[in-house]
């Protein structure tokens, strides 16, 4: 588990839903490429109904292909953002990971990260879960 230094930026209340997970998204970016990992792609998501998406595709510099979600939560009420990532969603995550790779003939090594905002920290979560 990893604490970043600084207090995430308050997100206003005013903004809807999808514009404090684009805004998560962002800082969660902004961060992870500091680290030195490169954007393959943003908000991946497989086509048909009810397929799963992944927020950011990275890559180490070593080749690793790293699968990221992003999770906001104002409050860390009823688990934070970290209790909503439950079985389902990382199944669909999973499997939205393997039809990227397969799609694009990628064989390298993977990994699922998370990062979770909750409003007084943020946590990056290396192989947070995998595959089996």
């Amino acid at each position: 588990m990893f604490f970043l230094g600084k207090k995430p930026p308050a997100v206003p209340p005013a903004m809807n839903a999808q514009a404090r997970g684009r805004a998560g998204e962002d800082q969660a970016l902004a961060y992870l490429q500091a680290q030195g990992l490169q954007l393959i792609a943003r908000n991946y998501r497989t086509p048909g109904r009810g397929g799963g998406e992944i927020d950011l595709i990275l890559q180490e510099a070593d080749g690793t292909v790293v699968f990221v979600e992003v999770r906001s939560r104002s409050h860390a009420g009823f688990g934070g953002a970290g209790g909503s990532i439950g079985h389902a969603k990382r199944q669909r995550i999973m499997l939205a990971a393997q039809h990227w790779l397969l799609q694009r003939g990628v064989q390298a090594a993977c990994r699922f990260d998370v990062v979770l905002i909750d409003a007084q920290r943020q946590q990056w979560l290396r192989a947070a879960f995998d595959a089996t």
